[in-house]
């Protein structure tokens, strides 16, 4: 899967504590929405950020992102495997390494 074809494709993402949906609308744009958020997030949390992602490999992209709580992101997404390693530093600076899977939608 190229950059281009990543781009307004769903995915659901399992990451245990957390499970979300994100919503790739460009390169540049993704928009998440929080599915179960365990004691993170809210359940049913939306929010659209930009993102920067890097092609690793064919079908792995490493992506990251700064959502409006101060809280950032950076995940693996190996969509070959269906795997992703997420690093998450929270507001408070706490930092979480959370692994799970992450399936198309569409």
């Amino acid at each position: 899967m190229s950059q281009e074809r990543m781009t307004k494709r769903r995915y659901f993402v399992d990451l245990g504590q957390l499970a979300l949906e994100e919503h790739f609308e460009s390169e540049e744009r993704m928009t998440f929405t929080v599915v179960a958020g365990g004691s993170l997030v809210p359940d049913g949390y939306v929010e659209t950020v930009a993102i920067t992602a890097v092609e690793i490999r064919p079908d792995v992209f490493l992506i990251s992102w700064k959502e409006e709580s101060g809280a950032t992101i950076t995940h693996l997404e190996d969509f070959e495997r269906g795997v992703v390693h997420s690093r998450i530093t929270l507001p408070d600076g706490t930092p979480l390494a959370l692994t799970g899977t992450i399936k198309p939608l569409d």
